[in-house]
């Protein structure tokens, strides 16, 4: 890392500053004016706007971005959080330049946006600069889809023929695994469909490699989906039951995709000796690398690590990542391992319970990775691992509630520029060791090797069964709340304990089988409410004086985690064409886009859908497709309460199939805002590396470190060092794990 220096003034200025100043280890001679370079917006989700101000000079990093934004043609703009100054950077082998990057939160799917960002140098370079972006719209089947039924004795047969705009309407019964080899468009997708969601069994991989815009939706898979070097795949609705892998992408990954509504299971329990990075788990749930992909909405359940993207040399251009409303539960490593992403990744609005980590940037690579209105219970060594020296992490409105130590990041590497706001952090005791690492016996922070750069206020934090409230933070060490607040940065925190929510919280200091997911709405009048920092953009709309602490604000719906459900009209035909009655993915319905939390996701809910070929796609809710005309339709009916959910279903155990990896397609470039990748053309190794992937491959040498799998890196003297034969284990089972993946 480079020499770097604490340097905050106003919350403003502090999360505009970023990486912090470092002036003093710059020349006397070095250009302290900003010269703006160009603006971009790369791979608009349906929710979020990523946001990239190039810029050189400003050496002493006291330039700003303000951000606002409306929905285009409208006369109201909407203020955003500033942008965060990231400097130029490096870190395990990768590298980043200077720029001013954030992100818009929660807009509408399918809707253009004006932006307006103002650059201020005091030195001089100030500059303004206006764009324009459209969100992507919620993936449907084209307009004027030709249906085509399928049997299990006609599968082939019509994978082989398939063609843009075709929909594969599949019968209930048991299908052997398959290879799709055709594409479809971005307006004319190639959809596979169970006529009844659940019904169609595939008892094998599915394998996607190299494949554009195909769709699969209501299948139960006996197995796992594979789609490696690929653009534009939408897997929704389905159910996978696996014994390795779940969903997941390699090579140049996933581009733009979209992985919602599904529920995946693995073959992990929770017990001791299957957490942490030497446990005995196994399997990714859904793991990708690449830019622009939305993991939402689903339920993950028995595996290593639930979520996750990719690291050191696999991962590849991890940008513009969305992961929210999804339900985690006994993952047994990190249950979102957000690790090597490489800005603008949006984590938020989970719920995560049973796991050894909550949410892991190991590193963040200049950031900002963001981590907002999270829900954590029974979470046993860390609820953010920022090891491996990250860079630029964003945790705002989390709850955090499990024995040991309540925010404790163990790690000797120092972490930089980390910007902490409105999180609710409950420890206490139960504390012990886990997976082989010590989580602390119930101080209220462990953060020893936070940098100075970092900054931490308006957080709530309690031990509960402890009678204690100690902890460090940096250099500083405090015993009471009194002593945090003149030591640390946490001038407006405030001391907590279980009696902030409305409900009776069991404390999990029993963690197996640890008690279930209690409900962590607020009590009126608690210490939490009322004592946040407001936020543009992220906790807009709070009611009462000042937004609350943690994830929930008091008196606002919740939101909706794992699948969203379908049930009423709507389907697989019907005047759309797409889709009518009966079956997944209608889009049927009336309702709009209510935002129930302060800065929570909106919520779409539905009426009914037609019935027979008069079904329908319609709705009017925001952000909506538009409807549908023509086609056939079925009978029977499931509308929808999420945008393009179908119901979450379950299914049995299955045949494992082949994991044999193909080659890729080449890589993808994408340049201005919103423009389509383009592929490179040419093939890949067999390896599945990308070509000329910066890197370290990070093995594990006496346990410390995890290895290439990240796991927890503690690096801590005392925290579960394992031996020399331990760590030439864990070598071997990361090969094999690797090996897996091709």
């Amino acid at each position: 890392m480079a020499l770097r220096k604490s340097w905050f003034g106003s919350d403003a200025v502090a999360w505009a500053c970023g990486l912090g100043c470092i002036a003093a280890a710059m020349p006397s001679h070095a250009q302290q004016a900003t010269t703006a370079g160009a603006v971009t917006a790369p791979y608009p989700t349906l929710e979020n706007i990523s946001l990239e101000w190039a810029v050189s000079g400003d050496s002493d990093a006291d330039g700003a971005v303000t951000v606002r934004y409306r929905p285009a043609g409208s006369s109201e703009w909407h203020q955003g959080l500033p942008l965060r100054r990231i400097l130029a950077g490096e870190a395990e082998g990768f590298s980043w330049d200077h720029r001013h990057a954030g992100s818009l939160f929660h807009l509408a799917p399918d809707t253009a946006y004006e932006i307006e960002l103002t650059l201020t140098d005091p030195d001089g370079g100030s500059d303004q600069r206006t764009l324009t972006v459209t969100t992507r719209p919620v993936p449907a089947a084209a307009a004027d889809a030709r249906r085509r039924q399928v049997t299990a004795a006609s599968l082939e047969a019509q994978l082989s023929s398939a063609e843009p705009g075709d929909l594969l309407l599949l019968a209930d019964g048991d299908y052997d695994g398959f290879i799709v080899e055709a594409d479809g468009s971005e307006d004319q997708p190639i959809v596979i469909r169970a006529e009844h969601a659940g019904q169609a069994q595939i008892q094998g991989d599915v394998r996607l490699d190299g494949r554009a815009f195909v769709y699969l939706e209501g299948l139960s898979v006996h197995g796992m989906i594979k789609l490696n070097d690929s653009e534009g795949i939408v897997v929704r609705g389905c159910t996978v039951t696996t014994e390795d892998h779940g969903i997941v992408a390699y090579g140049s990954g996933s581009t733009n995709g979209y992985f919602c509504d599904n529920t995946v299971t693995g073959p992990t329990e929770w017990r001791n000796d299957a957490t942490g990075a030497n446990g005995d788990n196994l399997g990714e749930g859904i793991q990708l690398t690449g830019p622009g992909n939305v993991i939402c909405h689903n339920r993950v359940r028995g595996f290593r690590d639930c979520l996750s993207t990719l690291e050191d040399d696999e991962a590849v251009d991890q940008t513009s990542i969305d992961i929210y409303g999804n339900d985690l539960e006994v993952c047994a490593d990190d249950a979102i391992e957000a690790d090597f992403t490489m800005g603008n990744t949006r984590v938020y609005s989970n719920r995560i319970t049973r796991s050894f980590v909550g949410l892991s940037s190991q590193p963040s690579l200049g950031g900002p990775a963001y981590f907002i209105r999270n829900l954590m219970y029974n979470i046993l060594y860390s609820p953010f691992k920022l090891h491996r020296g990250s860079v630029g992490d964003v945790a705002l409105h989390n709850t955090v509630v499990k024995c040991g130590d309540a925010f404790a990041v163990y790690t000797d590497d120092a972490w930089y520029d980390a910007w902490f706001r409105n999180n609710l952090f409950i420890g206490g005791s139960g504390g012990g060791t886990f997976g082989g690492y010590d989580n602390g016996d119930g101080a209220v922070a462990t953060l020893s090797a936070a940098d100075a750069s970092c900054s931490f206020d308006y957080d709530g934090y309690g031990s509960t069964g402890t009678g204690r409230f100690e902890g460090r933070i940096g250099e500083a060490r405090f015993s009471s709340l009194e002593q945090m607040q003149s030591a640390t940065t946490e001038k407006h925190a405030v001391e907590v304990d279980l009696s902030v929510f409305a409900s009776d919280v069991t404390h999990p200091d029993e963690p197996f089988p640890g008690p279930e997911f209690p409900d962590l709405t607020l009590a009126e009048g608690s210490a939490a409410v009322d004592s946040g920092q407001v936020l543009a953009n992220v906790n807009d709309g709070y009611s009462g004086d000042a937004p609350d602490l943690g994830a929930l604000e008091f008196g606002q719906t919740p939101p909706s985690y794992g699948p969203r459900s379908s049930d009423g009209t709507g389907g697989t035909g019907g005047t759309g064409g797409t889709s009518g009655t009966g079956g997944l993915g209608a889009q049927s319905g009336t309702g709009g886009r209510v935002q129930s939390g302060a800065g929570a996701p909106p919520s779409e809910t539905g009426g009914t859908g037609g019935t027979g070929g008069t079904g329908g796609r319609s709705q009017s809710g925001a952000g909506a497709p538009a409807s549908e005309t023509g086609g056939t339709g079925g009978t029977g009916g499931r509308s929808q309460s999420g945008a393009g959910a179908p119901a979450s279903e379950t299914g049995g155990t299955g045949g494992t199939g082949a994991r044999r990896g193909t080659g890729g397609t080449g890589g993808r470039s994408q340049s201005g805002a919103g423009a389509p990748p383009s592929e490179t053309g040419g093939t890949a190794a067999e390896a599945e590396q990308p070509a000329g992937a910066a890197g370290v491959s990070r093995g594990a040498s006496d346990g410390d470190d995890a290895g290439a799998d990240g796991g927890c890196g503690c690096r801590t003297p005392g925290r579960g060092r394992t031996s020399t034969l331990g760590g030439l284990v864990l070598g071997l089972l990361l090969m094999m794990r690797r090996s897996r993946r091709r």
